[in-house]
C-alpha cells in the first residue's frame, strides 16, 4: 500500500471510530417496561479472549466458528458449545472468521492469510494491504479482500495465489468489514457503493451495479462503502451502504432492484418479505423486501449502540453496547423478548445455526440462546 493509500485507511478507521464511539451523542434511550411475548433462554455460554476487531462467526452445517483479538480460533458445536478443535493464529487478529466446514480462515494484523484444515495449520500468505473483511472460504478457494478493496484468491489447499482484482479505487475507503459473499457461480464483492459480480475462476468482472448514490462535497462525505454481511434471500442480496442507503439487487442479473436513502453503520438483517436495520441513532426500520417501502419504524431504541440485524422466524433481533439482546416482532417492531449477556458491547451481528442464535461481545463473551 502507498504511504498516501495507508494514511487513508487511516483516516476511515478513525472516522469510523468517530461515528461508533462519538461522546456527543446521546444518552441511551432508557428500557421500556414490557410484558414478554415470546419465550427464549440461554443455552450455553463460553469465553474465547477480548475480540477487537470486526468478528462475524462464520456457520456452516451445525458449527460456530470464532476467533479472539489475540489469535485464539475455535470450532464449537452450536446446539451444546462443546469445542470441536481449537487453534491458534500465532498472532493478533484483524479480521476472520471464514469457513467452509473443513477450510477455516483468518487475517493477522500483519496481512497474513493463515488458513487450517479441520484445525491444523496448512500455510499461511500474506497479503500487500490490512484487512478487516472476514475471508470467505468457498469451492476450495479462500477470498481475501483489503482495505484497498483488492481481492486475492488463493487455492484453499495449499495456498497457492490463483488471481487478483483490483479496479481503480476511490481515493477514501472505509476500513470496516465489508461485502465478500458467494452468490451460485459468482463471487460479490463490494467496490465502494458498487457491488460486483466476479467469475470466482478468474477474478474477472461479469456485471457491477450501483447500491447507493454518493452525496457531499468531499471525499469523507461521499464515502458510501458497502457494510457486510449481506443478506442473501434467494436471488435477492441487500446490504447497507455506510451512511448513504439500504438496497437491494438481483445477483442472478445483476440489477438494482431498490436503494433508499438512509443512514447507518451496521449490516441489515431480514428474511424473503423484508428487510431490517437501524440508522446511526439506532432508529429501527423495516422495509417491505420486494419495493423497499417502510413497513415500520421504531424509536424504542435511540441511541442504544445497536448491532446489526438478525431475522430469526416472527422476530428482528438486535444487540446493543450495554449487552442486551433485543428481540422484536418482525412484523410491528414492538418488544417481544429481551435476554442479558455479560453487559459488554454486543459486536458485529448475531449469527443462527438452525434454532441456536450466536451472540458474541467486546469482551469475548460468547452467549448462545434458543428462542421459542
Amino acid at each position: 500500500m502507498t504511504q498516501r493509500g495507508a494514511l487513508l485507511a487511516w483516516l476511515a478507521l478513525a472516522l469510523g471510530g468517530l461515528v461508533a464511539c462519538s461522546t456527543d451523542k446521546p444518552k441511551p434511550t432508557p428500557l421500556e417496561t414490557y410484558a414478554p411475548k415470546i419465550a427464549g433462554r440461554e443455552v450455553w455460554q463460553a469465553r474465547v479472549g477480548p475480540i477487537g476487531f470486526p468478528m462475524v462467526p462464520a456457520v456452516h452445517e451445525g458449527v460456530f466458528y470464532v476467533a479472539s483479538g489475540e489469535g485464539d480460533i475455535r470450532a464449537l458445536q452450536a446446539d451444546s458449545g462443546a469445542v470441536l478443535w481449537q487453534a491458534q493464529a500465532g498472532g493478533p487478529l484483524a479480521a476472520g472468521v471464514g469457513s467452509d466446514g473443513r477450510f477455516t480462515s483468518v487475517v493477522t494484523r500483519g496481512n497474513e492469510v493463515v488458513t487450517f484444515d479441520n484445525g491444523r495449520e496448512t500455510w499461511r500468505k500474506r497479503v500487500p494491504s490490512a484487512v478487516v473483511t472476514p475471508p470467505l472460504v468457498a469451492g476450495e478457494r479462500v477470498f481475501v479482500m483489503g482495505v484497498d478493496r483488492a481481492v486475492h484468491a488463493f487455492d484453499a489447499i495449499d495456498g497457492r495465489r490463483l488471481w487478483s482484482f483490483q479496479r481503480p479505487g476511490d481515493a477514501l475507503t472505509l476500513a470496516q468489514a465489508s461485502v465478500v459473499g458467494a452468490y451460485r457461480n459468482t463471487l460479490l464483492v463490494g467496490q465502494g457503493q458498487r457491488l460486483a459480480g466476479l467469475d470466482p475462476l478468474r477474478g474477472t468482472v461479469q456485471w457491477e451495479v450501483p447500491m447507493a448514490a454518493p452525496r457531499g462535497t468531499n471525499e469523507v462525505e461521499r464515502l458510501a462503502d458497502l457494510i457486510g454481511p449481506m443478506l442473501r434471500v434467494g436471488d435477492r442480496v441487500c446490504m447497507r451502504a455506510f451512511q448513504a442507503a439500504v438496497a437491494c439487487a438481483d445477483a442472478a442479473s445483476g440489477t438494482l432492484l431498490w436503494s433508499r436513502n438512509v443512514g447507518g453503520v451496521q449490516a441489515v438483517g431480514g428474511n424473503a418479505e423484508q428487510v431490517f436495520g437501524a440508522d446511526a441513532s439506532d432508529r429501527i426500520s423495516a422495509w417491505h423486501a420486494g419495493s423497499g417501502d417502510v413497513a415500520w419504524t421504531s424509536e424504542k431504541l435511540l441511541y442504544r449502540g445497536l448491532s446489526g440485524a438478525l431475522a430469526a422466524g416472527p422476530a428482528v433481533v438486535f444487540g446493543d453496547s450495554e449487552g442486551w439482546v433485543h428481540f422484536l416482532s418482525a412484523a410491528t417492531g414492538e418488544p417481544q423478548l429481551r435476554l442479558p449477556t455479560d453487559g459488554k458491547p454486543v459486536i458485529g451481528t448475531p449469527v443462527l445455526s438452525g434454532t441456536t442464535m450466536l451472540v458474541t461481545t467486546q469482551a469475548g463473551g460468547l452467549f448462545a440462546f434458543r428462542p421459542n
